[in-house]
């Protein structure tokens, strides 16, 4: 029997297979609208369609690949479709692709500095860099994180460490008769309460605060909460702000909201996911004044800025904390540099690191600050402009402000319809339009109104595509109205 190679592929091989390669991805790129965006399967059809298990012996790389048509493509939804007007879609460009095939080949764990210098210094520096596009001060500290949900639990993470350093000692159980209270919107991100649910606060200690008529939350009901818990022995300690809440991305009274937070002595965590990277237009800033008071910021590089997903910008004022929070150094990594470098796993729950930074660093480069200005501000216009044919149109009706690059809207084919048979003509429309997998939207519910969210942040989305979609939406409304 041949007995089995214990190497790697071939260098020859490798360069054959990705050369190949990056020619499949440029022309799925260059004919990505000659794809359905939506795929038409069934739940378990790609399941069923794979081995139950590994293959005893190594198989052909030109088979492997082949199966990406044969067996992966017919279950792919394309979020860098153009007509993908879902959630908010992250689309990644070229260069991005580019740097996470070299991020994959450097295959570092930038956990000490040690071991990666040059992760560990990129990072600093193309944070420092989105830090200045963002016109956030130079006492920001950056850190990438995963994804959203992750910069949000290290800032509720430190936000708990403010307010009592005992809490790394004895944890939750051991502190019984501290109760400790955050503050969200009723729009705020499911994240913020799951990071709630992870860091022992239970869902009692997160308060619910009301919006206004744009979904914004409301300061002065804001405070009468921080009032009466401090009133009922509850330990108020954290506000989350949202600045492009996922709904209807509305924006949180941001400058109102950190003099209370400051008055109050409480942490406060702007979540700019999605909305943040807005704040690179000039025009837009207003739109965030008051947010280089916060302690702790996190802008979604992934979500609007065109780096493949994930890459999540996280910014504080009070890094101390932050690491006071983390920080817990095993002897075995533990080196002669410590005292004047960065480790990057003494702020955050990972210890294994990804070279996220060097796509950041490839995109920005690439693009520039001018072009990745153009771009955004294309999809702002694009949203004005499928908002103005909103509101023209005398059977549909926008549900909320359009401060960004989202439009919430519903059909209203007759008066006097009940919000429940409202929903169901929504409901029916949204699944008429996905269903011909031309395009792709989603809903939302807010306040009891079911609507549709055109979101338009794709990198290849360009007006044509917006309007081919108004023109499909309208005709698939008319369609219901008749049945």
């Amino acid at each position: 029997m041949k007995k089995p190679d214990t190497g790697d592929m071939p260098a020859e091989s490798f360069r054959q297979y990705g050369h190949q390669l990056i020619d499949w991805i440029a022309d799925y790129f260059a004919a990505i609208e000659s794809h359905p965006v939506l795929p038409q399967v069934h739940p378990g059809d790609i399941a069923g369609s794979l081995p139950a298990s590994a293959p005893e012996q190594g198989e052909a790389m030109q088979d492997i690949l082949a199966d990406i048509e044969r067996l992966i493509m017919p279950g792919m939804t394309h979020w860098n479709h153009p007509d993908f007007f879902a959630y908010f879609s992250s689309s990644a460009s070229g260069p991005g692709v580019l740097a996470e095939l070299l991020s994959g080949a450097f295959n570092i764990n930038s956990m000490v500095w040690k071991a990666a210098p040059a992760a560990t210094e990129l990072e600093q520096v193309v944070m420092g860099w989105l830090r200045q596009m963002l016109g956030l001060p130079e006492d920001f500290f950056g850190i990438i994180y995963d994804g959203g949900s992750a910069s949000t639990l290290h800032a509720i993470a430190a936000a708990r460490e403010q307010a009592d350093a005992d809490f790394r000692a004895k944890g939750l159980a051991g502190m019984p008769d501290k109760r400790l209270r955050m503050y969200i919107s009723d729009q705020a991100h499911s994240s913020v309460e799951k990071a709630a649910l992870v860091l022992g606060l239970g869902r009692e200690g997160v308060r619910t605060i009301p919006v206004d008529s744009a979904f914004r939350m409301r300061p002065d009901m804001l405070q009468q909460a921080i009032n009466a818990d401090r009133s009922n022995d509850w330990t108020p300690f954290c506000v989350v702000a949202t600045a492009g809440t996922t709904s209807t991305t509305s924006i949180d009274p941001i400058a109102e909201t950190a003099a209370l937070c400051r008055d109050e002595n409480l942490w406060l965590h702007i979540d700019a996911c999605y909305g943040g990277a807005a704040a690179i237009l000039p025009e837009k800033r207003d739109l965030f004044r008051g947010w280089e008071f916060s302690d702790s910021i996190v802008v979604n590089p992934h979500k609007w800025m065109f780096i493949p997903i994930d890459l999540s910008a996280f910014y504080t004022r009070k890094p101390d904390i932050l690491r006071r929070a983390f920080s817990l150094i095993p002897e075995y990594l533990r080196t002669q540099e410590d005292g004047e470098v960065i480790n990057q796993m003494d702020y955050g729950i990972q210890l294994g690191r990804r070279f996220r930074s060097l796509k950041l660093w490839f995109v920005l480069r690439y693009f520039g600050q001018e072009g990745m200005r153009a771009r955004i501000r294309e999809h702002l216009r694009l949203a004005r402009l499928f908002a103005q044919w909103v509101d023209e149109a005398k059977d549909f009706e926008r549900l909320a402000p359009v401060p960004l690059s989202t439009v919430c809207f519903r059909y209203i084919p007759d008066d006097g319809l009940s919000e429940e048979e409202l929903e169901a003509r929504n409901a029916s429309l949204l699944q008429r339009i996905n269903s011909e997998r031309q395009f792709f939207l989603s809903h939302t519910k807010v306040q009891g109104k079911y609507m549709l969210r055109m979101a338009i942040n794709n990198l290849r989305s360009e007006e044509k595509h917006v309007r081919a979609a108004w023109q499909h939406i309208c005709k698939h409304a008319r369609a219901t109205r008749d049945t």
